[in-house]
């Protein structure tokens, strides 16, 4: 499972940072030609707040892939794609060691598609959030029965 397919959105192009240009406007961590967003714009693109998206980056679970001159943040589309499967897993209740180990076992799988340990991890993962997501449909059916025995009283 690829973060594209975690993220379900398009690839974005907000700025596009050429080698020259990322140079002169002092951009560092970005490879020539990678688009890149500030934070602002991944905040409006994940539905994460500003301070989600600091703080993930203050604990190291998503980290900017780089940074300006005056040390403002800088994502990329993968980047945000990391997020967008961050985003999807906080629902179903997951902490941000479990998050953690979900983008480390995709980094994995992304440069090593048939490592065991990470496709374990991975089919782990994918079980428990199936549980997860039963349990929560059982929580959201007793919701819709709670609402129906209000509105008949």
């Amino acid at each position: 499972m690829s973060l594209e397919e975690l993220g379900g959105v398009q690839l974005y192009r907000s700025v596009r940072v050429g080698e020259a240009a990322a140079s002169a406007a002092g951009y560092r961590g970005v490879m020539s030609g990678e688009a890149t967003m500030h934070i602002g714009e991944v905040a409006e693109r994940t539905g994460l707040s500003l301070r989600t998206l600091r703080h993930y980056d203050e604990v190291g679970l998503v980290t900017p892939s780089a940074r300006t001159a005056g040390g403002f943040r800088l994502y990329t589309e993968r980047d945000v794609q990391r997020l967008l499967a961050i985003r999807r897993m906080k629902p179903l209740g997951y902490t941000l060691e479990q998050m953690g180990e979900l983008l480390r076992a995709l980094d994995v799988l992304e440069s090593a598609p048939g490592d065991g340990p990470a496709r374990a991890a991975l089919a782990a993962l994918t079980a428990d959030a199936v549980e997860r997501r039963e349990r929560l449909s059982r929580h959201l059916a007793m919701a819709d029965e709670f609402l129906a025995m209000l509105t008949e009283a």
